[in-house]
């Protein structure tokens, strides 16, 4: 079957540094942290007080108030994001056919605060039932991508992926798919969470999948360091415009990168740990590159998943080194969840656009914090530690790991007519 090409056209960001995409990547390179002391709820009795929150967003810029009052933090980031991607693309809905113009949105937990703050009101309550009328709309996991749609009356393929960590990333593999067999011609895809939640932070803390380096919070999320501890709770939205190539080119738009291969796999291994071989992780990134039909070789930068826990980094790199051990003289790898924390379902979305923008602008967002290497990480692996890298980069791989060893790996490419 012939395929169609793939290309990135827009980009929207909304991450605890930076509300924007620009602001963001910017903030990549100079190794800017977002973390700081929970402000969402009073932290005082919880293991772990700290996070990185986004900074400074006002919904009432985005929407009305009561459009806002019908919409979770994960919707609101989710409907910035895809105006700002929208905006940047340049596409006039007038003249795009909206039938083949879909949305695929993934989250890993959906409204988390308002399902939160609906039972914590029933219970203060005596179990008196007076639920909000928009609890379950807002509570949905697929309602972020329902509502894109509806703004902008896309009629096109619309679901959302939910698959932990690795919510975004299949979702954009998705997308990427469906233009590529010429089922659609445009998606907005990406993904938002708003994890930064009482329950949130205990559930993961009582699961000890969380740092509680309070003492020292700025360096807590310190990917490949043989302190690390756990990772950071993130929080944010990333949005991208896929298009196909030909409907791009007719209508001028500046391409920023082409997406040319996609890799999903499963551990079937452990409920939450990775494969400690990496077994998983290196399918999803072999499978990548085989659809791109590319060698190892030629891949310049690897933005690893690289959470900051204990075991699932040294599989990632393990798997990464198993796969580029002959080309390890020319690959940069980085953790940019050491600035950014680690935004769950929305973590692919964000770590898809600091790829491309890599390839956009032939620079790699540096790996923070880090300061003794773990002994059990190969040294030749370049980690890209402490310091953003300027260099040409034709291909860059995103990894994302989700609990339930669900593995995804998007590979973009430096764009060429």
């Amino acid at each position: 079957m012939q395929t169609r090409r793939v290309v990135i056209t827009g980009l929207g960001a909304i991450t605890p540094i930076g509300n924007n995409y620009q602001t963001f990547f910017e903030n990549l390179l100079k190794g800017k942290t977002g973390v700081g002391p929970i402000t969402k709820f009073d932290p005082t009795h919880f293991k772990t007080k700290f996070a990185c929150e986004v900074k400074d967003f006002d919904p009432l810029a985005y929407f009305d108030s009561k459009e806002a009052r019908k919409l979770d933090l994960y919707s609101q980031y989710a409907m910035a994001t895809a105006a700002e991607a929208l905006q940047v693309s340049g596409l006039d809905l007038e003249k795009v056919d909206k039938d083949r113009f879909g949305v695929i949105w993934g989250s890993g937990n959906g409204g988390f605060k308002t399902f939160e703050e609906q039972i914590a009101e029933f219970t203060e309550n005596n179990n008196v039932p007076r639920f909000n009328p928009f609890f379950i709309a807002k509570m949905l996991v697929n309602m972020a991508g329902g509502h894109i749609s509806i703004k902008y009356g896309l009629r096109g393929v619309n679901y959302c992926t939910v698959s932990a960590c690795a919510s975004s990333t299949h979702a954009l593999i998705d997308a990427f798919n469906y233009i590529k067999w010429n089922k659609a011609d445009l998606f907005i895809a990406g993904g938002s969470e708003a994890p930064v939640t009482m329950a949130s932070i205990g559930g993961f803390n009582a699961m000890k999948a969380l740092s509680t380096n309070n003492e020292n919070y700025q360096v807590a999320s310190r990917p490949f360091d043989a302190d690390r501890d756990g990772f950071v709770m993130g929080e944010g939205s990333g949005a991208l415009i896929l298009e196909e190539y030909e409907h791009a080119r007719r209508r001028g738009a500046t391409i920023l990168a082409e997406i040319v291969g996609g890799g999903m796999s499963a551990d079937g291994y452990h409920m939450t740990a990775t494969h400690p071989e990496g077994a998983g992780a290196y399918l999803g990134m072999k499978m990548a590159l085989e659809e791109a039909g590319i060698p190892a070789s030629k891949v310049d930068y690897v933005n690893a998943h690289a959470t900051s826990t204990p075991l699932g980094d040294v599989s990632e790199l393990k798997a990464i080194y198993n796969l580029f051990k002959n080309s390890l003289d020319t690959l940069n790898i980085s953790a940019t969840k050491s600035m950014t924390g680690h935004l769950l379902g929305a973590a692919g979305a964000i770590e898809a656009i600091a790829s491309v923008m890599s390839v956009y602008q032939d620079a790699i967002p540096p790996t923070m914090n880090t300061a003794n290497v773990d002994p059990e990480i190969p040294r030749e692996l370049n980690l890209t530690l402490g310091k953003a890298v300027k260099k040409e980069v034709r291909y860059a791989l995103s990894n994302t790991f989700g609990f339930g060893g669900h593995n995804a790996t998007l590979l973009v490419k430096k764009f060429e007519e």
